[in-house]
């Protein structure tokens, strides 16, 4: 399994890489299956999100595309084209992730490939990309997640260079936070509550010093730990 997603149904959206079962089941709160849908049509699932109207989006980084579906597994429309990578406004290279921002526009981190943040309006249309292979405040190595908070800032986990960096609508550069290790996942729920998945960590002044598998309850503001639950044993 390689992402959730809850739907505000309360359903639940499991994206895997299974090989026998579809790629996105859909399960109650209670782990009924509900549906499933997607066999043949993606090659290594990644990332999945809802947006504000329901719709399921996922980014395949195998095959370079990132799709979006009705609730019942419809394909609505393809961004990308299968097989083919790039980076330009039309091609991405083994994207990572999608968020949704209040004013209808949707931000693509990619990726894997790439090492950037690609801005489109609501319909599709392109508006700006920013950031490149680097170290440098604004630059990125694996750009691995995104999320937006309810005043429309952008927090990319920025993974292997053991940081999330904080951005405006327009691409901004607004703060780093270098404190929280290589973060692997981000979520902001409903309630602006910031939930922070670590990959491994390789900061040394932290308290401690579990390699991997943190889940971590994150202020929105400042980046400040509230809370943690850790795993044993090692990455």
């Amino acid at each position: 399994v390689s992402a959730v997603a809850v739907d505000r149904e309360g359903l639940v959206y499991v994206f895997h890489r299974g090989k026998i079962a579809d790629p996105v089941m859909v399960f109650d709160a209670k782990g009924k299956y509900v549906r499933s849908w997607g066999k043949g049509q993606v090659m290594n699932a990644h990332g999945i999100r809802i947006d504000p109207e329901g719709n399921v989006w996922t980014i395949d980084n195998g095959d370079h595309t990132i799709r979006q579906w009705t609730r019942t597994g419809e394909l609505k429309r393809t961004l990308g084209t299968a097989g083919v990578s790039g980076e330009t406004e039309k091609l991405f290279f083994r994207p990572t992730d999608i968020a949704f921002h209040p004013n209808g526009d949707f931000y693509i981190t990619d990726g894997y490939g790439n090492a950037r943040v690609v801005r489109f309006r609501k319909d599709g249309t392109f508006v700006q990309a920013w950031g490149k292979k680097g170290t440098k405040p604004g630059e990125f190595n694996t750009p691995h997640n995104i999320q937006i908070d309810k005043q429309g800032r952008l927090y990319v986990s920025d993974r292997e260079n053991n940081r999330i960096q904080v951005f405006d609508a327009a691409g901004k550069l607004l703060k780093v936070w270098s404190h929280l290790g290589a973060t692997q996942g981000i979520s902001i729920n409903g309630k602006g509550e910031m939930w922070i998945i670590t990959h491994r960590n390789n900061i040394e002044n932290l308290t401690y010093d579990t390699l991997a598998g943190r889940i971590m309850k994150v202020d929105v503001e400042s980046g400040k730990i509230l809370g943690s639950m850790e795993s044993p044993g090692h990455w």
